[in-house]
């Protein structure tokens, strides 16, 4: 299990032990809702293999891309909500098959209380998603909307290992926060600037 690659719990079978006691398995599919804005969280999640993409939306369903959450991580927010019984800041979609192992609220505070590794655990991952919201504010601040679109072609080939990436126009919109006629536009000038090559529902990065 990936449990066994976190740093913070190599030293630790205790740790992995709990977790695995206390926990829940389930398997979503690509595209399927983990949890949805404004639901009360119940369990934390940490991924054990797959991925998630966290994204927030506004009242017209557009949408704004946050970050991923990859093997071996949890979601910072689902942590704080579980801590405090808040409800979701943000949706979260499986972008692959993807297996977590979810942790009920009521097992939180002994995690935090009988094992610092754990609470190392939290902060390096808050840390990180600290630094990824920043560079999202950043972006949607101080970059055009082409470079942010190539930015997050640039993210999704990284993180799919996929080139071709495989992805609509609509897609691309919704997470970018715009219209698919202006995004559709956009990529065709980074083809003409032979950044990229378009395909049916693709994109080459050159």
């Amino acid at each position: 299990m990936i449990l066994n690659d976190i740093d913070e719990f190599k030293s630790s079978p205790q740790i992995k032990e709990t977790l695995i006691q206390y926990g829940n398995l389930k398997v979503f599919q690509d595209g399927d809702a983990i949890v949805n804005e404004y639901a009360y969280i119940k369990a934390m999640p940490i991924v054990i293999s797959g991925s998630i993409r966290v994204i927030r939306t506004d009242e017209y369903d557009k949408e704004i891309f946050l970050y991923y959450i990859n093997a071996g991580e949890t979601c910072i927010m689902s942590f704080l909500g579980g801590l405090h019984h808040d409800t979701s800041k943000v949706k979260a979609i499986a972008e692959e098959e993807t297996e977590i192992l979810f942790i009920p609220n009521e097992h939180i505070p002994l995690l935090l209380k009988e094992y610092p590794e754990w609470l190392n655990y939290i902060f390096r991952l808050y840390h990180k998603r600290f630094e990824e919201l920043l560079d999202v504010i950043n972006a949607m601040a101080f970059k055009n909307l082409d470079e942010r679109l190539l930015n997050i072609i640039k993210t999704k080939i990284s993180h799919t290992k996929m080139n071709p990436l495989q992805i609509t126009h609509q897609q691309l919109a919704n997470e970018l926060g715009s219209a698919r006629v202006v995004i559709s536009r956009l990529l065709k000038q980074l083809e003409t600037e032979g950044i990229i090559i378009l395909g049916r529902n693709k994109i080459w990065l050159m």
